[in-house]
């Protein structure tokens, strides 16, 4: 590898002692510490979706048609794709915890400048800046998370993590009800308080962060392997007087050669060249669960309004929340004993088969019915779309991981989830004028069939990776080199 400055070779066991760790008290840390910031995507994605009638007066709101809503959200995606790719090659580069303090703090001074927000232009500006936080989040969390978690429970604790979304998104159509609700607080302030508690959240968020240490992983790969011994050590203590148990030894080892960076295109030449089956794979799954989500839920709260005469969208939306979140949560498990491969192709292909349903049924659908097919639909379509996180944050080389992740969440989401929520604002606008629900059954159609076609490439292409060790699944770069003197190997999509 001709990429980064050599600082030495050593032989390590650190992955095999993270791996072998029982559950206990201090991983729950993690998860409340890093896992938490999807309640923050939910919550500003929801508040959105459901305030999108209060943001429509000029006298109280911002002026908003339709069209605008849907652009506003288009703008939040591409700051998250922005922020993903700029954050993510700074998480491979600079460490984990650095990043996910940077990015957690970036989220907190945008999503203030949106609730104070005084124009559109100034609105879909702020937007577009809270997106580039979330976005930077989702790559330097997705891979702290993986390096942490022992691979025995990797699978459920990333899709239910992922998950968590949706308890956000629940949070944040309950708090607009009183928040829109004129007889309690004022109309021109209720949509900004509910974009200020925002902040206060990730506020809470930050400082039980500060706890959460750096990866191990990411250290010694990068020529701190004394620092991530001693990070093992102490957890290894912390685990053992939870557990009450003596942790087993360890024999498998890595070694690998030490580089303070790694170049951007050796990790382009990592992910065209070296695993192309992989990635089409991810591609394929961040695509079609973008489009799916970002087309029918940032404009849902509006399709209600629009067509279907509801005035209080919260009560719908809170609903269609905790379906997806029960649905990541009670089907998570099932990644790491079923596998993989068979829940994300089932997943992806039943969500996807139910939407092209819902779109031929449109016509005939209450607010209340539409709402329970969208329950039903997203109960399994939520664990699939998880899964893309998970997948990506796993099929990839450890030196590439952060930037994989964002590189395949911006492709992904650029296509489908900036066009998603364009499509339907256009579609909702076409369609009001008549009132006829049936023409935005096109975006229904759409986003069904890039689901499908998401779940069959899972199926011939998808990686059978439960219960392994990260390191197995994809070797370290610098690792290849310590063995084999830089000789490429096989894309193993096995």
């Amino acid at each position: 590898m001709a990429s980064g400055v050599e600082t030495g070779q050593i032989t390590t066991d650190i992955p095999a002692r993270m791996d072998r760790l029982p559950w206990v008290r201090w991983h729950w840390l993690i998860v409340i510490g890093l896992g938490t910031v999807w309640i923050l995507d939910g919550l500003e994605v929801t508040i959105v979706g459901s305030m999108s009638d209060a943001l429509k007066p000029t006298s109280t709101g911002l002026g908003l048609s339709s069209s605008d809503i849907g652009t506003a959200g288009a703008m939040y995606v591409a700051g998250a794709c922005v922020g993903a790719l700029f954050f993510g090659q700074l998480t491979d580069r600079f460490g984990r915890k650095k990043l996910f303090m940077l990015t957690l703090g970036f989220y907190i001074v945008a999503t203030v400048l949106t609730a104070f927000s005084m124009s559109p232009l100034w609105y879909f500006g702020a937007r577009f800046l809270t997106g580039a936080g979330i976005g930077g989040e989702y790559a330097a969390i997705n891979s702290a998370i993986d390096e942490l978690i022992p691979a025995k429970y990797r699978g459920r604790v990333d899709v239910a993590i992922n998950g968590s979304f949706w308890v956000g998104a629940a949070a944040g159509s309950l708090l607009t009800i009183p928040l829109l609700d004129p007889t309690i607080v004022s109309a021109s302030l209720g949509w900004r308080l509910a974009f200020g508690l925002g902040a206060v959240l990730a506020v809470g968020i930050l400082l039980v962060r500060r706890n959460v240490p750096e990866s191990p992983r990411w250290l010694f790969i990068h020529g701190r392997e004394d620092e991530g011994e001693q990070i093992v050590r102490d957890i290894e203590r912390t685990v053992q007087e939870e557990s009450g148990k003596e942790l087993p030894g360890v024999k498998d080892k890595i070694t690998i050669r030490q580089r303070k960076t790694i170049g951007l295109v050796l990790i382009a030449k990592t992910v065209f060249t070296m695993y192309p089956k992989r990635t089409i794979l991810c591609f394929s799954l961040f695509v079609g669960q973008a489009f799916l989500y970002n087309a029918f839920f940032f404009t849902y709260g509006d399709t209600l309004t629009t067509f279907l005469g509801v005035g209080q969208t919260g009560w719908y939306l809170a609903a269609f929340a905790v379906s997806n979140f029960l649905g990541a949560l009670l089907l998570s498990p099932l990644f790491d004993s079923i596998g993989r491969v068979r829940m994300i192709t089932g997943c992806y292909v039943l969500s996807g088969v139910l939407l092209a349903i819902a779109g031929f049924m449109l016509g005939n659908l209450t607010a209340m019915s539409l709402t329970i097919f969208g329950m039903v639909i997203f109960f399994f379509a939520s664990a699939g779309a998880s899964a893309a996180y998970l997948t990506a944050s796993e099929v990839f080389p450890m030196e590439t991981r952060a930037l994989c992740i964002a590189f395949f969440y911006a492709i992904g989401t650029a296509a489908g989830g900036i066009s998603g929520p364009l499509l339907f604002g256009h579609l909702i606008d076409a369609a009001s004028a008549s009132k006829d629900i049936t023409g935005i059954a096109p975006g229904y159609f759409l986003g069904a069939g890039l689901m499908i076609a998401g779940g069959i490439v899972e199926a011939f292409l998808g990686v059978k990776a439960e219960g392994m060790s990260l390191e197995d699944i994809a070797k370290p770069l610098t690792a290849e080199d310590a063995e084999t003197g830089g000789q490429q190997h096989a894309d193993a999509n096995a």
